[in-house]
């Protein structure tokens, strides 16, 4: 055990006895050394089909039917349906293990993102669109959530601190991030090959190829059913462990996160039409993900004393100032640098709001929580992806990317009354969290 504290080539993990840049290293050298590698890279392409359907589906609608505000009412279901049925995977995966689940929501969303593509090409009625996009988000196997329900547990069977499960979060963000930067570039090329539908297939293949990978795989015994050694602490009605108010805070903060996403998604589609340079949208959102992807995992370096609600009030300041510029963007060489800036804000939120959620559920609702969080972040791009689309369509880009800082603004307004210890507005900023799970001291609290 001692030499596992010291970690890789005898650097001590808590930054201590080594220089940051090769203490983080360190870090995700350990992460790597407890999941392996082929956990990660199979995670990582069994989420890409979600990025790809999410973004792709306003390209594709608006292509097939020639209306923006159409593809964004239909993203807006399919986003819908990925929420309502994500927190439903997540207990199911709590309940029955990982395994079964993902094994049967994987072939399902293979098939239902197939019929959808098929149903837009073949230029059906919204409403039928409408309904294929609720069963293709609703069938999506959640394996983002999932991995970082399955990564923590594995770190901290491990014995890892602190510091290791923060690590470990932002690498699978960072890995979202990636995901997002090239599902969209996917979409992209696709269009500018030829069709937008093309990366639909590859999606298809993937969720279904890379899906069983990530449920066969051998770490998926580290979450079995029942999560064995979880607290004994009941809720009265539902028979499973009460989640504390800060879960709740937490969400709503995700909620207008996405809402800034969706609005920006929009933003950039109707931007770059009114451009003539519809096809490079895909490419635009891409390079805001590079910068994501880049700051998430710098993200891990952050010294302890960096609170993790400190870090929300700055991640989400910053979201609201940087997308500001965004409004009055009118070329497509300031749309490029103005979201490259802005991208190094989102893997920052979205790592602190996971970070939050884990060292606050309970652990008998790992997975729940982590698809709660995540459906909570996909609702409200959902929401804005309808509201925006029309916006975008009858009073510019510019009409939806103010909607987006507006929400920024919103989420830094919740930043700032959240407090530690579960409520909005309570007392006691430096009073520690009440534990919603008997976890070891340090264990998943990167702050």
């Amino acid at each position: 055990m001692a030499e596992r504290a010291r970690g890789i080539a005898g650097i001590d993990v808590d930054g201590r006895d080594a220089p940051a840049p090769l203490a983080t290293l360190d870090a995700y050298r350990r992460v790597l050394a407890v999941t392996g590698v082929a956990l990660p890279v199979v995670s990582f392409l069994g989420r890409l089909p979600v990025a790809v359907i999410q973004f792709g589906s306003v390209l594709l609608v608006s292509r097939t039917s020639g209306s923006i505000a159409t593809g964004g009412a239909v993203a807006c279901a399919l986003a819908l349906g990925q929420v309502s049925a994500g927190p439903f995977v997540g207990r199911l995966a709590d309940r029955r293990g990982q395994r079964p689940v993902v094994l049967a929501f994987a072939a399902l969303n293979a098939l239902c993102v197939a019929a959808y593509t098929l149903g837009a090409l073949l230029g059906l009625p919204t409403p039928a669109l409408l309904l294929l996009g609720v069963l293709a988000g609703a069938s999506v196997p959640g394996i983002g959530p999932l991995a970082r329900a399955r990564v923590v547990r594995l770190v901290r069977k491990e014995g890892g601190d602190a510091r290791l499960v923060g690590t470990a979060l932002s690498l699978e963000s960072t890995m979202d991030e990636l995901s997002f930067v090239l599902g969209p570039a996917l979409v992209g090329l696709a269009a500018l090959a030829g069709h937008p539908a093309y990366a639909f297939g590859v999606a298809a293949v993937l969720v279904a190829g890379c899906g069983t990978g990530f449920a066969l795989h051998p770490t998926a015994r580290a979450v079995p059913p029942g999560t064995p050694g979880a607290p004994t602490a009941r809720s009265a009605r539902g028979g499973r462990p009460p989640l504390p108010r800060e879960v709740y805070v937490v969400r709503i903060g995700l909620v207008f996160l996405g809402v800034l996403l969706g609005a920006c998604g929009a933003g950039i589609t109707a931007l770059t039409k009114e451009l003539g340079a519809s096809g490079q949208a895909g490419l635009v959102y891409a390079a805001m993900g590079v910068m994501s992807a880049v700051t998430g995992l710098a993200t891990a370096a952050l010294p302890d004393r960096f609170g993790l609600h400190a870090r929300w009030r700055v991640a989400t300041a910053a979201a609201a100032l940087l997308s500001l510029p965004l409004v009055w963007t009118h070329s497509m060489a300031a749309l490029y640098a103005v979201v490259t800036v802005f991208g190094a804000v989102y893997a920052p939120n979205l790592i602190t709001g996971f970070a939050l959620t884990e060292r606050s559920v309970p652990q008998a609702r790992l997975a729940e929580g982590m698809t709660f969080a995540a459906s909570a972040f996909v609702g409200g791009q959902a929401v804005t992806l309808a509201v925006a689309g029309r916006l975008a369509e009858t009073h510019g880009a510019g009409a939806a990317f103010a909607l987006g800082s507006a929400a920024a603004a919103v989420a830094f307004a919740v930043a700032l009354l959240a407090r530690p210890g579960g409520g909005v507005g309570e007392p006691g900023e430096n009073a520690p969290l009440k534990p919603a799970a008997a976890a070891p001291q340090g264990s998943g609290r990167p702050a």
